[in-house]
């Protein structure tokens, strides 16, 4: 069976979420960076992207595109997507708020200068006061994962948020011993240790070349 092969800038963005996922159901993958203009246009002429829009994975004889819809094709396939549609249900909703929180971080680099020290506080603060408390909440004190008794796609982007957002506030996790076990947890797994050491396909925070990339593919 041939390995997957993701579409992407050489970054983080939508596609990091996916890496974490295939990192965590230990599968293999390649990966084509989109680098120039030229990719993205022969892509398209290609048909490949069916909404003109990468992340793009290439697997079982499809292109996927649409963040989620390739997140929960993995999951499913890998067995991270729950035990029945209850636990899809709260998978799903915590994932859409991990996602949202997400989407502060992400969208950081590329505002205007101007507009980066309002977003940074206002990351901080929805953080804090709305999805974290959300989060310790919402952890099963029995098994210590977000939902079940086992690891599903929701204990990935969380733990994929709450690092995200230490590069940036080093001390965010002081209020919140359950997100501090959790974060201990999942981090534990070997899998996810392998993933978070160096020389692993995790991609760095952006940078100004990352930006600056995606900006003259995408043409925006």
């Amino acid at each position: 069976m041939s390995k997957p092969k993701l579409y992407y800038f050489d970054g983080r963005g939508r596609m990091e979420s996916v890496r974490w996922v295939l990192a965590a159901a230990g599968v293999e993958f390649d990966e084509v960076f989109l680098k120039t203009r030229e990719q993205y246009q022969q892509l398209l002429k290609d048909g490949a992207l069916l909404f003109e829009q990468v992340p793009m994975v290439e697997v079982d004889g499809m292109k996927l595109v649409q963040t989620n819809a390739i997140l929960n094709y993995f999951a499913a396939k890998h067995n991270l997507y729950g035990k029945d549609i209850k636990e899809r249900a709260l998978i799903d909703m915590y994932s859409e708020g991990a996602k949202d929180l997400m989407t502060f971080v992400m969208r950081h680099r590329f505002l205007p200068a101007a507009e980066q020290g309002g977003n940074l506080t206002q990351m901080e603060n929805k953080a804090k006061s709305r999805y974290f408390p959300a989060f310790e909440k919402s952890i099963n004190q029995q098994t210590g994962y977000m939902v079940g008794d086992q690891l599903t796609i929701v204990d990935l982007q969380v733990l994929e948020v709450i690092l995200m957002l230490e590069e940036i506030f080093p001390l965010i996790l002081a209020d919140f011993p359950l997100l501090q076990k959790f974060k201990a947890k999942i981090s534990s797994i070997p899998r996810i240790q392998k993933f978070l050491q160096p020389g692993s396909p995790r991609k760095p925070p952006p940078d100004d070349h990352y930006v600056q990339t995606a900006r003259e593919v995408l043409n925006f």
